[in-house]
């Protein structure tokens, strides 16, 4: 099992929208490495939730990869701000998650606090400027993120 940071703007999708359905399809990234990251998820893998664009952003809840390597609908409707004329149905650029709900956090981990814990090599959301949405987050700084969250 590994363990990743996935962000969101709660105005967007929140924990509480994730905790309502149980599960929900992470559609409309559009960054490769992004993308990239999710490829290389897989089923049980744990993931972070992170609400960004907001005062305060931190990590508020858990979930986990319910299935891996699902072709992202919305690079396939013109409707949709996320379609992508060059991918087609037999060879899809962009692929998703399926993510199910763990838990939410009794309170949020504020980026701040993150940053006052971690370096910037060890967790990359509290570097300056990175707007990646979906990153690694290796065993020793997760287990720390998930003592400080349970235990706040």
């Amino acid at each position: 099992m590994r363990y990743w940071l996935m962000k969101s703007e709660p105005d967007v999708y929140s924990i509480n929208d994730l905790e309502r359905d149980q599960e929900t399809l992470w559609d409309g990234v559009r960054n490769y490495q992004a993308r990239n990251f999710m490829r290389s998820m897989e089923p049980g893998d744990w993931v972070f939730f992170y609400h960004s664009n907001t005062q305060p952003p931190g990590v508020v809840g858990l979930m986990t990869v319910a299935q891996s390597g699902v072709p992202d609908p919305t690079q396939f409707d013109p409707a949709s701000e996320y379609y992508d004329p060059k991918s087609t149905q037999d060879n899809p650029r962009w692929q998703t998650v399926t993510l199910r709900f763990l838990e939410q956090f009794p309170t949020m981990v504020p980026l701040e606090q993150l940053r006052q814990t971690f370096s910037e090599d060890e967790l990359w959301v509290v570097r300056r400027g990175n707007r990646l949405s979906v990153m690694p987050v290796d065993d020793p700084v997760a287990e720390k993120i998930l003592a400080i969250a349970r235990h706040s």
